[in-house]
């Protein structure tokens, strides 16, 4: 692919719960995953015409990943993060994504085991 803008939007420690694991009592209860997301877009356009319709509108798109997020029900923690990737990468000024997602207290003895994935949009 081309290379990437210098431009990026950051969604920073977004909490919210989910159903995630592999062990039965994982499956049950809802547990706090935290998300980092970092977009790539070229942000020239809105930077000089101040017009939302212009760039990424971030906040809807914030809660297109707490609907996916909080209604999921994942085994692996891998497979949130490609699809929180996947739904970031719909509007069509994203490029690129890189999505961090924290799962507090999964190993004992560890403040949290995370996943960080990075992901491009594809042509045609």
């Amino acid at each position: 692919m081309n290379e990437l803008p210098p431009d990026k939007i950051h969604v920073q420690d977004l909490l919210l719960r989910c159903i995630l694991g592999l062990n039965p009592e994982e499956r049950v209860k809802k547990q706090d995953v935290v998300l980092n997301l970092t977009l790539w877009a070229d942000l020239s356009l809105p930077a000089r015409t101040d017009r939302i319709e212009d760039t990424l509108d971030y906040k809807k798109l914030k809660k297109r990943v707490v609907d996916l997020v909080e209604g999921s029900s994942f085994l692996l923690v891998e497979a949130l993060a490609g699809a929180v990737a996947d739904l970031c990468l719909e509007p069509p000024p994203v490029r690129a994504v890189r999505v961090r997602v924290d799962k507090p207290g999964a190993l004992r003895f560890a403040k949290s085991v995370a996943v960080e994935i990075f992901r491009e949009k594809r042509k045609g």
